[in-house]
């Protein structure tokens, strides 16, 4: 179904352009920022874009096709850290921290925030895939889905499918939280649900085919009485589930402990691919034992895609620099071949 809705963006971006400009185009490029409204891509940044799998020809009318990337063969290793993708220099600090370089990097930008084309570049550039985590602080969901946003999504979408990379996308994650600003005691499943597919529909209508959906709910554990599936779009909305989840004292060190509840009700009602959208564990004596946890609980699943470790100080030092001996013992399993590969060339 997800597959059909592709084609047929690109078929229709193809007659489009051979009715209107006689063919493909490249329109002049200019340099965007995470704060430029709308953004747009840099003149001869990227190489050649399209279904081919390389970047960025300018303007290049078929839509990036994401396929390819939906469930690869190898696994992702991803990281979040500090002012990357905009800068890449923690990136690259890390990638010679921990022995190998990142192939998906998450950043996250507020509603509102023009699309940080320029970050999406440099992720691309180094083999990496961009993940946005998209955060409604002070828009409701309700108003969302009533069209209070349209303008500004529809610009955004335009961004994006001018850029033409692929772009993973994670709107108002953690939804089944109390904690979050759009979470279960200021939004109701209908009016989440109401709000990605409005958000959805509107990049499917600029023909920004190029994005690959994320739908991330917290892990239950800690929110067991609020069932998922009410939240759930539609498999024809969704393209992974980014589960989000940390070992913590409060859970156990096993992989499935933390994330076999989750993964379990998921089960019931939908076979999407999953990815780790964001973990860490704890500091202290048990952080090395979690940390095999999570290569060989990611490692063992086939629909598990990979993981992205949140490499920050917030609440906690879930910075990997944080505990010498977890780190090398990270390093060791981060050089599993099953981990990491190029990917403009899935």
């Amino acid at each position: 179904m997800r597959l059909l809705s592709r084609t047929r963006t690109v078929l229709s971006s193809c007659l489009l352009a051979a009715l209107l400009l006689g063919g493909c185009s490249s329109p002049v490029d200019e340099p965007a920022g995470p704060d430029a409204a709308g953004g747009g891509p840099s003149a001869g940044s990227a190489g050649s874009a399209g279904s081919a799998g390389s970047a960025g020809s300018a303007g290049a009318s078929v839509p990036y096709d994401v396929v390819p990337l939906l469930k690869p063969s190898r696994k992702y290793f991803g990281a979040a850290v500090e002012g990357a993708p905009h800068s890449m220099k923690g990136v690259d600090a890390y990638t010679g921290m921990v022995g190998k370089q990142p192939n998906l990097i998450e950043y996250y930008a507020a509603w509102g925030d023009g699309f940080d084309a320029t970050g999406v570049r440099n992720a691309w550039a180094e083999g990496a895939l961009t993940l946005m985590s998209w955060e409604p602080f002070d828009t409701p969901p309700a108003d969302i889905a009533a069209g209070g946003s349209d303008a500004y999504v529809k610009k955004y979408a335009a961004a994006v499918r001018e850029l033409n990379l692929p772009v993973v996308i994670s709107f108002a994650d953690e939804f089944n939280g109390h904690w979050e600003k759009w979470g279960t005691e200021h939004t109701t499943p209908e009016e989440y649900v109401a709000a990605w597919r409005r958000v959805h529909d509107t990049f499917v209508d600029a023909g920004a085919s190029n994005v690959i959906w994320a739908w991330s709910p917290n892990i239950v554990n800690p929110v067991g009485e609020v069932e998922l599936e009410p939240y759930y779009p539609g498999d024809g909305y969704v393209d992974w589930i980014g589960l989000i989840g940390y070992w913590t004292v409060e859970e156990g060190s096993a992989f499935d402990s933390v994330f076999g509840p989750t993964r379990d009700q998921v089960r019931t009602f939908t076979g999407k691919p999953m990815l780790l959208l964001e973990t860490a564990a704890m500091p202290g004596e048990r952080r090395r034992a979690d940390i095999r946890s999570l290569f060989e609980g990611v490692a063992a699943d086939d629909d598990m895609l990979g993981f992205v470790w949140f490499n920050h100080r917030k609440r906690a030092d879930w910075r990997l620099e944080a505990s010498p001996l977890a780190l090398e013992e990270f390093r060791r399993l981060a050089a599993d071949d099953r981990f990491g590969f190029d990917v403009r060339k899935p």
